[in-house]
C-alpha cells in the first residue's frame, strides 16, 4: 500500500504559544516560574535551557516540527531572593486549605476566619487566616481556637511557589508533580 503514513501517536498542534504553560527550573531543579512556550523554545534554541519533559503539543513550520516542552531546566544557576511571596487573597487561602473548614472538615458555606481575632491584635495574613464553614466561624466567634475548644486541623502558613504554580497552571500537567513536590 502506497498511502500516507499515519502517526501511531496522535500529536496536538499548539495553538497559542504565548500562554504560560512551561515550568522553568533553576539549575538546581528548584522551580523558578512558569513561562510561555515561545519563550521556552527560544531559551532551548540559544542553549540557555534544556528540555526535561515534553508535552503532547508540537509547533510546525514548513521544514521543521518541534515538540513543545512542558518542563525546562536552566543550564546556569540563577540567584534569586529567598522571599517570593504568593499573593494573599481569598482564592489562594481557599486553595491552600483545599476548600475545607479547618475546624470541622466541612466543604459547604465557607468563609475566612482569623485564628487570633483581629479585635484582639490578630494580623490579616497567611499565618492567621484559615477557611472555616459559617457555623464553625460563628461558634468560634471572637475567641481563639483554644478558648473555643476548636482545634485547627493544620497550622496556617504561607504557601510555596510550587503550590502556586500547581494551582495556577498545572491543572492537567501531571509531569510537573515530581518537580513541584505536590
Amino acid at each position: 500500500m502506497n498511502g500516507p503514513e499515519i502517526s501511531p501517536v496522535p500529536v496536538r498542534v499548539a495553538l497559542n504559544l504565548n500562554v504560560p504553560r512551561v515550568l522553568v527550573l533553576n539549575a538546581s531543579f528548584e522551580p523558578l516560574h512558569v513561562t510561555s512556550a515561545k519563550r521556552a523554545i527560544t531559551l532551548i534554541q540559544y542553549g540557555v535551557a534544556e528540555v526535561l519533559e515534553n508535552s503532547d503539543d508540537v509547533v510546525r513550520s514548513p521544514s521543521t516540527v518541534l515538540s513543545v516542552p512542558s518542563v525546562i531546566r536552566l543550564r546556569r544557576y540563577i540567584r534569586r531572593p529567598r522571599v517570593h511571596p504568593i499573593p494573599f487573597n481569598r482564592r489562594n487561602v481557599l486553595r491552600r486549605d483545599a476548600y475545607t473548614c479547618q475546624y470541622c472538615g466541612d466543604k459547604a458555606d465557607l468563609t475566612l476566619d482569623h485564628v487570633h481575632p483581629r479585635s484582639r491584635g490578630g494580623r490579616h495574613g497567611w499565618e492567621n487566616v484559615v477557611v472555616a464553614c459559617r457555623p464553625c466561624n460563628q461558634r468560634k466567634g471572637d475567641r481563639t481556637p483554644e478558648e473555643a475548644a476548636m482545634p485547627l486541623r493544620l497550622r496556617p502558613r504561607a504557601p510555596s511557589f510550587g503550590f502556586y504554580a500547581q494551582g495556577q497552571f498545572a491543572q492537567d500537567r501531571h509531569e510537573w508533580h515530581k518537580y513541584l513536590g505536590n
